[in-house]
């Protein structure tokens, strides 16, 4: 009886495994698409988050449409694959397995003959071509750019990063024109942004320097890794795993002792000390909140949040003092005079810059207020935004 026994055993496992893989891969599909929702007994199977006033659905033929705020179906579901809306467009895929993309009224403004397409951004898309070239459509759907470039990267300051046939990275212009050679390697999860007129980029050895937008090697490539500026400094780290910080001239101009140290916002920088503690050192690299806290972020619009030892969070001010006590389960920083926080129960509300809870705790998730909006979810899986009164608005 054991070797049927252990047959059995074998044939269960390998049958869990297989339905675990199956789960593992729509979890991973899901993931392809911003916060994806399994909608159970709804009349959808997926729901999306709400962009631009719509959110894509899939119906239970598998077709993809959209709705707007009230749940109202006003594009119908006709696509194989749909997308968030960007800048009043959304990118769809037909039968054919090509991608195009219709505006909010459902018309197809650019035909659907795109292997794979990127969102709009500052007025043109990514698309791709049978030969997974890469190239820039307008609104209108004009191949603007030709489809010539084994990647396009990001779009930064009026330069979009193009990755040649290399292998190398270089940056175009909204033209095409090449400005700065693809001479330079980026990492593949890498965010390639200009910041104060410079970006990192990294050479053959691996070290990191930065450049300016006519392609100037303004800091030569020499640390283990770089971060953004910010406030005119740049976080560096040194060969030795030392943190420090250069100006725009590649001078250090604070040499750290720290474990760990974020860039400066507002004058101070967080940084963690050998006991893992956190507290803000300021331009001149001199400790003006000590280390004390088991967890800090960045200052915004004078405040920044802390963790105490018992994993409760509060704000401090510049000076480091305690100005809303730790109660909070989570929070984060402050933006238009809110901050989100949750309390012990899970439930996420809003508190103003004294302390006082403006918006009371009942969403099982929110975000911050940005143009008067905060994104929130309430307990069956509904995402909308609310006003600074807490009012659903559209």
């Amino acid at each position: 009886m054991k070797p049927r026994y252990y047959i059995f055993v074998f044939l269960l496992s390998l049958l869990s495994t297989i339905s675990a893989w199956g789960q593992t891969t729509v979890i991973k599909r899901t993931e392809t698409k911003q916060a994806v929702k399994h909608k159970v007994g709804s009349q959808w199977k997926w729901k999306g988050d709400y962009y631009d006033g719509l959110a894509y659905v899939c119906d239970k033929n598998d077709k993809h449409g959209y709705v707007d705020q009230s749940g109202k179906l006003v594009i119908l579901c006709q696509w194989k694959e749909t997308y968030n809306f960007s800048e009043g467009l959304a990118c769809v895929k037909d039968e054919n397995d090509k991608w195009g993309f219709i505006d909010k009224n459902g018309n197809l403004v650019s035909p659907c003959q795109w292997k794979w397409v990127r969102s709009f951004s500052e007025g043109l898309a990514c698309v791709s071509d049978d030969n997974e070239r890469w190239g820039l459509i307008d609104r209108t759907g004009k191949l603007v750019i030709p489809c010539q470039w084994k990647n396009i990267r990001s779009f930064s300051d009026g330069l979009i990063c193009v990755k040649g046939d290399n292998g190398k990275y270089g940056f175009i212009d909204k033209t095409g024109t090449l400005i700065i050679p693809c001479k330079w390697n980026y990492p593949w999860d890498f965010k390639i942004f200009f910041s104060e007129g410079l970006v990192q980029i990294q050479d053959d050895n691996n070290k990191w320097g930065f450049i300016d937008k006519t392609g100037k090697v303004v800091i030569p490539c020499q640390w283990k890794d770089a971060w953004s500026f910010s406030e005119g400094l740049a976080k560096v780290k040194d060969d030795h795993y030392n943190y420090n910080f250069i100006d725009k001239s590649g001078n250090v101009v604070i040499s750290c002792q720290w474990k760990d140290a974020d860039n400066f916002s507002e004058g101070l920088a967080k940084v963690m000390d050998d006991n893992n503690k956190y507290g803000f050192i300021d331009k001149t690299g001199k400790v003006v909140i000590p280390c004390q806290w088991k967890w800090a972020c960045r200052f915004s619009e004078g405040l920044a949040y802390i963790k105490n030892d018992n994993d409760k969070c509060g704000f401090i001010d510049k000076t480091g003092k305690l100005v809303i006590p730790c109660k909070w389960k989570k929070t984060w920083n402050f933006s238009e005079g809110f901050a989100y926080v949750q309390d012990d129960r899970g439930k996420y509300g809003f508190i103003d810059k004294t302390g006082k809870l403006v918006i009371p705790c009942q969403w099982v998730w929110a975000d911050n207020f940005k143009n008067g909006k905060a994104k929130v979810e309430d307990n069956k899986e509904n995402k909308y935004y609310i006003d600074k009164t807490g009012k659903k608005v559209e």
